[in-house]
C-alpha cells in the first residue's frame, strides 16, 4: 500500500532520502506543468520547480502535518512563480500566447465522451484556446484557476496557499470564470451574457 504524502514527509523528517525521491517522482510533473502556465516559459518552469523542492527539503526538519502536503507544496510554487513574475528576471523568455503547447505539457482541455478520431485537431485547436483563455487571467486568478480546476484543490487549500481568505478566493474564482466566460463564448457557441457561473466547466 502506497504511503500517504504526510507519511512521506514525516520519514523524510525522520532522514530517509528515499522518501524524499518517492515524493519528487510524485509531484514533479504536475508542479512543472503547473509552474509553466504560470511563467509560460518551460526552463523557467524546471528551475523553479528545483527551487521548489529544495525549499521543501530544506524545511524538512520543521515539518509539522498541519495542512495537506499538497496545499504547502502548491503555495511555494505559486509564491515562487509570482515572485518571478513581479522582478522580471524572467519576462524575456515568455513565449507568445500562439506558441503551440509543449509536448509535456498536460493537455488543458477537459475530456469529453465518445469523440472521434477525426476530432482530435478540433480538440487541439479548443484546447489552445483554452490555455490562451487561461495565460491572460491576471497572476493570482490564474493561479486560483490552476489549482481549482486542474489540480482539483478545495477551497480551503486554495486560500492557503493564495494567502488569503475563502470569501476572498471565491471573488477571486468568480472574477476568473467570469472573464473566462466571456474569452470563452465563441468556443462553446454561447452568447457571453447566458452567465458561465462558478463551477462551470472551462
Amino acid at each position: 500500500m502506497a504511503r500517504s504524502d504526510v507519511q512521506l514527509m514525516l520519514d523524510v523528517k525522520g532522514g530517509d532520502e528515499a522518501s524524499f525521491s518517492e515524493l519528487l517522482q510524485r509531484y514533479r510533473t504536475p508542479v512543472v506543468n503547473f509552474l509553466q502556465r504560470m511563467v509560460r516559459d518551460r526552463a523557467t518552469a524546471e528551475d523553479l520547480a528545483q527551487e521548489v523542492f529544495l525549499r521543501i527539503y530544506r524545511a524538512r526538519k520543521k515539518y509539522v502535518p498541519s495542512a495537506k502536503f499538497t496545499t504547502w507544496l502548491f503555495r511555494i510554487a505559486t509564491n515562487l512563480a509570482l515572485n518571478s513574475l513581479r522582478d522580471g528576471r524572467y519576462h524575456h523568455l515568455e513565449v507568445s500566447l500562439d506558441a503551440p503547447a509543449d509536448e509535456n505539457t498536460a493537455p488543458l482541455d477537459l475530456p469529453s465522451k465518445g469523440r472521434a478520431a477525426d476530432e482530435r485537431l478540433m480538440d487541439q485547436d479548443r484546447s489552445a484556446f483554452i490555455r490562451r483563455a487561461i495565460e491572460k487571467l491576471p497572476e493570482k486568478q490564474r493561479a486560483a484557476v490552476m489549482m481549482h480546476k486542474f489540480q482539483e484543490m478545495d477551497y480551503s487549500e486554495i486560500s492557503e496557499a493564495l494567502g488569503c481568505s475563502e470569501s476572498a478566493l471565491k471573488s477571486l474564482l468568480f472574477r476568473a470564470y467570469e472573464t473566462l466566460r466571456v474569452e470563452l463564448a465563441p468556443l462553446v457557441g454561447v452568447p457571453a451574457e447566458s452567465g458561465m457561473g462558478k463551477g462551470a466547466e472551462i
